[in-house]
């Protein structure tokens, strides 16, 4: 009980066709296609907006920055 020999997988395949039809299974692979490139298309327009925030936010930050001065350790 290991693996799927090509076998299987073929006969798996014809079962598949048989019962959804080749049409449906055409439109099945468009809809997820379509899915996959609005995903995309969602990521990069998150990432641009990340990016042209980046900038105000780290203005904002700049208010907020404390500066310190390093001492060295004294020994006792």
């Amino acid at each position: 009980m290991g693996s799927f020999s090509i076998w299987h997988w073929l006969v798996v395949l014809v079962i598949v066709v048989l019962i959804f039809g080749t049409s449906k299974l055409k439109n099945m692979g468009k809809d997820l296609g379509g899915a996959v490139k609005g995903f995309k298309e969602g990521m990069k327009e998150a990432e641009t907006e990340m990016k042209k925030d980046a900038p105000q936010v780290a203005e904002k930050k700049a208010d907020d920055v404390v500066d310190v001065k390093p001492t060295e350790k004294k020994e006792a």
